[in-house]
């Protein structure tokens, strides 16, 4: 377990703000690798995934390492991964980007979000997509694959500093996901992430809505005339945002 434990308030503050304008935030500080690359939601939500990083590790299945019995084993890694993911966290899971074979399947995923998980995220393959998407929780995989993940995965660690889609993911990084894809924020900064980021998202709207009345964008976005950021300053306190 990690010692680092997300405020509630900055829990909600990044639910409202989008996976772009934390990569902003975070190309600022010169982390350019935290967005997860090659997954997808398998459903939209209507909802923001933000949650703390609990993390399973695959290597590459060896054979006689790896017969369906062991599914049998009560400290089979995955299984245990399921049961151990603390409530509010995302599983995050990484196969080496390798879609081959499932990284977990609609009983598991339910499971996780039975015992209140906020989300999961692999960047390998994922089994009864359908059931999975049906569910509450958002889901992030790299596709649908048939296979049992024992084909082409060992779970091997849980809650270690692991690779998901080439993103670096340390136990308790804060996991954002929306349409978009999932970025990865470092724990240190979600605090400071949050904040910054939802002004950023304050002056975008105003700036879609300032476009979309005809204005141009140059002196805009960003906002670099001093008459447009006192026409923010007033939208601001005409919106109350």
């Amino acid at each position: 377990m990690t010692e680092y434990i997300l405020p509630d308030a900055t829990r909600e503050k990044l639910k409202a703000v989008s996976t772009a304008s934390v990569a902003t935030a975070l190309y600022k500080r010169g982390l350019r690798n935290q967005f997860v690359q090659g997954v997808t939601p398998i459903e939209r939500k209507p909802v923001v995934m933000v949650g703390q990083a609990f993390t399973l590790r695959y290597i590459p299945a060896r054979e006689d390492r790896n017969p369906i019995t062991v599914f049998r084993n009560r400290d089979h890694k995955q299984r245990v991964a399921i049961e151990t993911c603390p409530e509010g966290h995302v599983l995050v899971m990484d196969a080496r980007k390798n879609a081959r074979a499932a990284t977990a399947g609609s009983i598991l995923i339910t499971r996780l979000q039975e015992r209140g998980g906020a989300g999961v995220v692999s960047d390998g393959g994922v089994r009864d997509a359908a059931g999975i998407g049906a569910l509450d929780m958002p889901a992030y995989f790299a596709g649908p694959s048939a296979p049992t993940n024992l084909t082409h995965h060992e779970a091997i660690d849980i809650n270690v500093p692991i690779s998901c889609g080439d993103a670096p993911v340390f136990p308790g990084d804060v996991v954002l996901g929306d349409g978009d894809g999932v970025m990865i924020i470092p724990a240190h900064l979600a605090c400071e992430i949050a904040d910054e980021c939802t002004e950023m998202e304050s002056y975008e709207a105003f700036v879609l809505e300032t476009v979309k009345g005809g204005a141009g964008i140059i002196g805009l976005y960003p906002g670099t005339d001093e008459d447009n950021i006192a026409k923010y300053t007033a939208w601001r306190e005409r919106t109350g945002r």
